[in-house]
């Protein structure tokens, strides 16, 4: 039996490109003869994105990138129809911005409780397709129990902080791996992708890590 090949992945919640490269990264996958384990790492954006945030997806960009609103909303309206070809139903005008540090701890949780890839797509779809809030506890012992994580230990973890040095962690290695944006793609700890490519370019990756590793 061959050993998978194992993909790290950093990304953020808040991250539109993030969604539409899963999607890609998971068809490369379906297509690749061959076992793949995923983890996934934590990366944010925006760290100092307040956890309620007063304003439209609009507003944010507006102020944190220096955008002008017609640009914006151009932005995001391209963003939608992208998004909508990987079969994702972006609803910009109720997404609720928040800070991502408490999702990214739940996400850990989820990984010591064998549902990380659940929850990750859990929030992203709630985050970009439903309007939910993703930066609150409340919100996120919610989330987590639709993938079946125990609602009061999820909690517990996140109000006592239990995973913010493995956030920080994530962050400090994707710094030492010089990882400035996301989604990244780690492959087989060799090979790094970035961006939302097309799903031909994770398959070549897989394909080349799995022959070396054939070889090895």
């Amino acid at each position: 039996m061959s050993t998978p090949i194992k993909v790290d992945i950093w990304s953020d919640i808040a991250c539109p490109w993030c969604f539409i490269g899963k999607r890609r990264f998971e068809k490369a996958v379906a297509d690749f003869d061959g076992d793949v384990e995923v983890e996934f790492h934590s990366f944010e954006l925006a760290p100092d994105t307040p956890v309620d945030f007063s304003g439209s997806e609009v507003d944010f960009l507006a102020t944190h990138k220096g955008m002008p609103e017609p640009q914006v909303r151009q932005m995001l309206d391209q963003m939608t129809q992208l998004a909508a070809t990987e079969g994702l139903a972006y609803d910009f005008d109720a997404l609720q911005h928040t800070n991502t540090l408490l999702a990214h701890q739940a996400l850990h949780y989820a990984k010591d409780h064998g549902l990380q890839r659940e929850l990750k797509e859990r929030l992203l779809s709630a985050y970009f397709e439903q309007g939910r809030h993703v930066g609150r506890i409340d919100d996120l012992v919610e989330l987590g129990s639709e993938v079946g994580l125990d609602p009061e230990d999820l909690r517990g973890a996140l109000e006592s902080d239990r995973y913010r040095d493995a956030v920080q962690a994530d962050i400090a290695q994707a710094r030492e791996y010089g990882i400035s944006g996301v989604p990244f793609f780690v492959v087989d700890g060799k090979w790094g992708v970035s961006g939302a490519q097309d799903p031909q370019i994770f398959t070549q990756v897989l394909e080349r890590a799995a022959s070396e590793g054939a070889v090895r």
